[in-house]
């Protein structure tokens, strides 16, 4: 049952379990992705606790296990069910084996949300030879959501995990290993977060017939082991020059949200949200983000998508170029 409240009901402080308040999930099986940490927990465990059957992927599935106790005590406390299955993004044997074992159990679902990712890693490839972050958080799971597509429900969804890192660079279909661009972390990283919102965009477009719709999502700024790879003093620069940026605007200082607040546009777009609202879309504290033109600056906490994430024809360019990197056609 989809919760009906209006979007303006929710915002950049909501928490998941504001969000699903009045939500009842039992019934509906969903993939999180990334479920051995931060998001991944947290979205599996607030699903689960309104009564969803949650699958949760993870590479470590020893750490998961440990990270999900909450989540399997409040899945039992309230007539959902969580198991984990076995996903290295950044391996597509692994990849295909954990959708052909999904395949295999035959059990459709409701929700796929694509939580699972990497961010301003040392250069370095997948096991397929692919720049890891575009390899792990678009390819791999490019290759996971069309090979189980077929058990995406009628009415279901698809949500992948983006980010307003998505300002830092469109995607390079010329050069997507960086094999003649020099390598820059956090524009890797900006190439791969525009690529989930487009491969949202693509996948809307091929399976809303069937009112299968896709939406990508930004949580916001949340203290997670994603920017293990970033140091510190980097961090704290850049928060220092967002609040420089908005003492100008005579605004507030940046404030980091919670992993239950980052946590919540996930599960709104995943099951509160409206479908013709959110399909093809980018959402952010709860509701649809709005597109900003490329000669507009935008702070970095300001809200706002850019243009060419959201451009389907170059979500079809996209679409082609990764289906030629993974040797597999959808």
């Amino acid at each position: 049952m989809t919760n009906i409240l209006a979007a303006t009901s929710f915002g950049a402080t909501s928490t998941t379990d504001d969000v699903l308040s009045s939500v009842n999930l039992k019934g509906k099986r969903i993939l999180v992705t990334g479920a051995s940490a931060g998001l991944g927990v947290e979205t599996a465990r607030s699903l689960a606790a309104h009564g969803a059957q949650v699958v949760g992927a993870a590479r470590d599935l020893n750490k998961a296990k440990a990270a999900t106790e909450q989540v399997q005590k409040d899945a039992a406390a309230n007539g959902g069910s969580f198991e984990l299955v076995e996903l290295d993004l950044a391996n597509l044997k692994s990849v295909r084996a954990c959708a052909d074992g999904l395949l295999a159990k035959g059990a459709p679902f409701g929700v796929i949300i694509a939580n699972a990712g990497v961010m301003a890693t040392p250069f370095g490839h997948t096991a397929d030879g692919f720049e890891t972050q575009v390899g792990t958080n678009h390819l791999g799971h490019f290759v996971l959501v069309n090979r189980i597509a077929s058990l995406v429900r009628y009415g279901g969804r698809l949500i992948n995990l983006s980010s307003s890192g998505h300002r830092y660079a469109n995607v390079d279909l010329d050069d997507p290993n960086f094999e003649r661009t020099p390598y820059e972390p956090f524009v890797a990283y900006g190439r791969s977060k525009t690529a989930n919102i487009l491969f949202a965009v693509a996948f809307d477009e091929r399976h809303r017939d069937r009112d299968v719709r896709a939406a990508a999502v930004h949580p916001g700024g949340i203290r997670t082991e994603l920017a293990r790879h970033v140091d510190s003093s980097r961090i704290e620069k850049i928060v220092e020059e967002i609040n420089q940026q908005l003492a100008a605007e005579a605004k507030a200082p940046f404030q980091w949200k919670t992993i239950p607040q980052g946590a919540a546009t996930s599960v709104w777009a995943a099951v509160v949200a409206r479908a013709d609202e959110m399909g093809g879309q980018y959402c952010e504290n709860c509701h649809v983000g709005h597109i900003v033109p490329d000669h507009v600056t935008i702070t970095a906490v300001s809200e706002g998508v850019r243009g060419y994430a959201l451009d389907a024809k170059n979500a079809e360019a996209l679409w082609k170029k990764s289906e030629e990197l993974v040797g597999e056609s959808f």
